[in-house]
């Protein structure tokens, strides 16, 4: 679905930002559809310009062909991004750190194009990734694999491709976090002032409001 179809006003972006709980039956946070919006323009994008010039969306380095899959898979990006938070429950920050990681994969090999064969992985690796970075409890990589439609060997081997690729060099500051948040409001809203979720502080909040509230219900069971 484009961003363009979803009416998201700047109240219920910054609504969803402080009301946003790690709770099984918390809504779809509204920048899966801000992050699809750009990774389909992204795609679009790259593919007039294979038309032009002539040259694969994918490149030819080993470092990068890992993410090539043999058979485009039929799903959208934003019902795959859709499906990976049904099943994780990955937190707004989570897609915005990836959405990083991406960017500086790009950065540092310029001759990559994200295409259709290989940014589902691409996606399926970073979210993965940006999820052990950001949140506190994580699933095994044997579950993403699942949800991401591969086998744990794939996802694993993923993983290390991507870190190796990366040098390591996972560490996304508050600064940062904010200066993407901008970047994919400029992208998609174009003056309309939306605001992505700024979570990277705001998550850790919640969770340690959580925390203290179950340390208390444990302390005050016992006086009931």
């Amino acid at each position: 679905m484009a961003l363009s179809s979803t009416v998201i006003s700047p109240r219920k972006l910054r609504h969803d930002v402080y009301s946003y709980s790690y709770q099984q039956d918390s809504n779809i946070p509204l920048v899966i559809s801000v992050l699809a919006s750009v990774i389909d323009r992204t795609l679009s994008r790259n593919e007039r310009i294979a038309k032009n010039c002539r040259f694969p969306l994918s490149s030819k380095s080993a470092k990068t062909r890992v993410f090539d899959c043999n058979e485009t898979p039929d799903m959208t990006i934003q019902s795959y991004l859709e499906r990976i938070f049904r099943y994780t429950r990955a937190g707004p920050s989570v897609y915005v750190v990836a959405y990083v990681y991406i960017d500086r994969f790009c950065q540092l090999y310029p001759e990559f194009r994200i295409g259709v064969r290989n940014v589902h992985r691409l996606l399926i690796t970073t979210i993965m990734l940006a999820s052990k970075y950001v949140e506190d409890m994580n699933h095994r990589n044997s579950y993403f694999a699942q949800v991401g439609g591969l086998t744990t060997k794939e996802m694993n081997k993923l993983e290390v491709e991507f870190l190796f690729s990366m040098k390591f060099k996972l560490h996304v500051n508050v600064s940062v976090f904010e200066s993407y948040c901008c970047h994919l409001e400029r992208e998609v809203s174009i003056g309309g002032g939306y605001h992505i979720e700024r979570t990277l502080r705001c998550a850790e909040d919640i969770k340690l409001k959580q925390r203290e509230e179950t340390r208390f219900d444990q302390i005050a069971h016992p006086l009931l």
